[in-house]
């Protein structure tokens, strides 16, 4: 085994996630290798905000969409003028704190009629140009209907210092149908030919959220290259040539992660073979809750794969029925204080899990650099301070 890999296990007596920068750069230029040239690539912070300081020379632009990932981005030093605020909620304090600092010269989104109000009267009061994007609705809680963009549209003279750059648009994640993306790109362009020939209003830039999916598990057959070729095609003939800028997060940070957990105990009831592991489903997730139906990348570390005699139901530390990670996986003879590893878990594993759930320890967090060599950007957190009452 790799010395490195050696000390860091040595390191963490507890689960813990590792951020392969060399993959996560390699995956940023497949992607801009895959996609027509003129195509920018925009990161969601919120699918890993950990590597939002390492990422941010690699992509044009980053998506922030809370008051706490405005503070991660700022305090990582990352290039304001990348930055767009947006978010379905925009805390008014926050927003103006942001529009006061002169410091910032990104772009905002208005997801409501009363967000561009916010925004045009903080333009006002600052006396400060700001770029702005109207989102439009994917028939969900969030953004504009093409109603309310064109009012906007329509008056937007009587705003000199609010310039409106483009249109947002995103609708889901891991969508593997291609048809449904044609569907999405066609009303696109006929909704900027729309504003074009009724109100002389010209969409210069377009950010659009695809959802492009990310393959978790072992029976899916996705064809990556092939379903690129196909929205590359799709992009190049559209009638109108905005600026297009694709905000990508799954597909972008998923395979530079792994989540590390240590088998703590080895049980067979009732016929069945199970593994506690000191992790559980409070520290990893993949999209839909699957872990338990279907059977994501798992390896033991430091085993041998050929020997795979053995099927085992792997459950995680908290006292709950629902704290299953794979069912009836094969891997090679395992012990106690053995490490399985959980490949493309660089998106929303370490985020979006119910990590207060039973008072358990948040995992440590490595960064695996350029060089090589491991470090450390987030030491173990206990949760007990977060659970007992304050006052």
């Amino acid at each position: 085994m790799n010395t490195l890999y050696q000390k860091i296990i040595e390191d963490n007596e507890t689960a813990f996630y590792v951020f392969d920068m060399v993959e996560l750069k390699r995956r940023v230029a497949y992607l801009r290798y895959s996609l027509p040239k003129q195509v920018e690539l925009c990161y969601a912070v919120k699918a890993n905000p950990f590597i939002a300081g390492e990422i941010s020379d690699y992509v044009n632009r980053l998506e922030i969409c809370s008051p706490g990932e405005a503070e991660v981005c700022f305090s990582l030093g990352v290039d304001k003028s990348k930055l767009v605020i947006s978010g379905v909620y925009k805390t008014p304090s926050v927003i103006e704190k942001i529009v006061k600092d002169k410091s910032f010269n990104g772009i905002f989104t208005a997801e409501s009629v009363s967000q561009w109000e916010m925004l045009t009267s903080l333009s006002k009061k600052y006396n400060r140009k700001l770029s702005v994007l109207l989102r439009l609705t994917n028939q969900s809680q969030f953004g504009m209907n093409k109603e309310e963009i064109e009012q906007i549209i329509a008056v937007r003279d009587a705003e000199p210092l609010t310039e409106i750059i483009g249109i947002q648009f995103f609708s889901g994640t891991q969508k593997t149908s291609v048809k449904k993306i044609r569907h999405e790109i066609e009303m696109l362009d006929e909704f900027i030919s729309h504003l074009r020939d009724k109100y002389d209003y010209n969409v210069a830039e377009l950010e659009y959220g695809p959802g492009f999916p990310v393959a978790y598990f072992k029976d899916e057959g996705f064809d990556e290259q092939t379903y690129l070729e196909e929205f590359s095609a799709l992009i190049t003939g559209m009638k109108n040539k905005p600026r297009i800028i694709l905000e990508l997060g799954r597909s972008i940070a998923a395979s530079c992660g792994k989540y590390y957990t240590h088998i703590v105990d080895i049980k067979h009831n009732s016929g069945q073979n199970y593994l506690i592991v000191d992790g559980g489903m409070h520290h990893i997730v993949y999209f839909g809750q699957y872990m338990a139906m279907r059977q994501p990348g798992i390896s033991a570390v430091g085993k041998n794969e050929i020997n795979k005699e053995k099927t085992w139901n792997v459950c995680g530390s908290l006292c709950s029925m629902n704290d299953i990670l794979a069912k009836q996986i094969y891997l090679p003879d395992v012990e106690v204080g053995d490490l399985l590893c959980f490949e493309n878990t660089g998106a929303y594993c370490m985020t979006e899990g119910i990590s207060l759930f039973l008072t358990r320890e948040i995992p440590a967090i490595w960064f695996l650099k350029d060089n090589g060599e491991f470090m450390l950007v987030r030491k173990p957190l206990e949760t007990a301070p977060f659970n007992t009452p304050s006052f």
